[in-house]
């Protein structure tokens, strides 16, 4: 049964007729249809291959998380299932993670995150630009969400553009419900809930301006 009903795949595929160079998607999963699977694993891919359908733009690919580990290594992947999107000509690995399944708000995160990489503008202000080249040490940001959470997606999306726009940023939405342990360490009571570097909280989808004043504030105590 497919996940996408007609209408929305309708709506999908003219949103995708606007990608103008290709994507590759990497899915990383454990013991595909058998008892050691993963939780949302198989949702989570099959949601994979219907969205690749309706693009000529996407590619896909599938690796187990322990029997492809040197492949999950290479790409930071701790925690499945989880998703690697890279754009770009050559394809390029921006730093851009989704941990859990991206349903609910977040399949639109991914809708958005596929067209960004496909037409390679991220549309971040100047004055984010500017303050992004004084980075120079690794920034890992996790953005805990929930799929029923309207304001998750605008969290997510302007963490995976920082991801894309600066080569020292790794973005990951964190689905807090499928990472319990995860939700705990960071004592993630509401969402969306930001985690920069393991010492900058925020909370709530906050204005561009104000995320990146906090983070480089925070970057700086460090």
């Amino acid at each position: 049964m497919s996940l996408l009903n007609e209408e929305i795949q309708e709506q999908v595929r003219q949103a995708f007729s606007a990608m103008t160079k290709p994507v590759k998607v990497l899915f990383f999963s454990q013991g595909q249809g058998g008892a050691l699977e993963c939780d949302y694993c198989a949702e989570t891919h099959q949601l994979l291959e219907e969205l690749a359908a309706l693009s000529d733009k996407i590619e896909l690919e599938v690796y187990d998380f322990l029997a492809d580990e040197a492949v999950a290594q290479q790409y930071g992947v701790d925690k499945i299932p989880a998703i690697v999107l890279l754009g770009g000509e050559p394809l390029k690995d921006y730093g851009i993670r989704f941990y859990g399944i991206p349903s609910g708000y977040e399949f639109g995160t991914l809708i958005e995150d596929l067209l960004m990489l496909s037409q390679g503008e991220h549309n971040l202000l100047p004055k984010t630009l500017e303050a992004l080249q004084q980075i120079d040490q690794p920034v890992h940001i996790q953005v805990f969400v929930t799929p029923t959470c309207p304001y998750c997606p605008r969290a997510v999306l302007l963490a995976h553009k920082l991801a894309m726009a600066s080569d020292h940023i790794r973005s990951d939405m964190v689905e807090a419900i499928e990472f319990p342990h995860l939700a705990n360490k960071y004592q993630v009571y509401g969402v969306p809930r930001t985690v920069i570097n393991e010492v900058i909280h925020i909370e709530g989808a906050v204005p561009e301006s104000a995320l990146i004043q906090r983070m480089m504030a925070g970057l700086k105590k460090a």
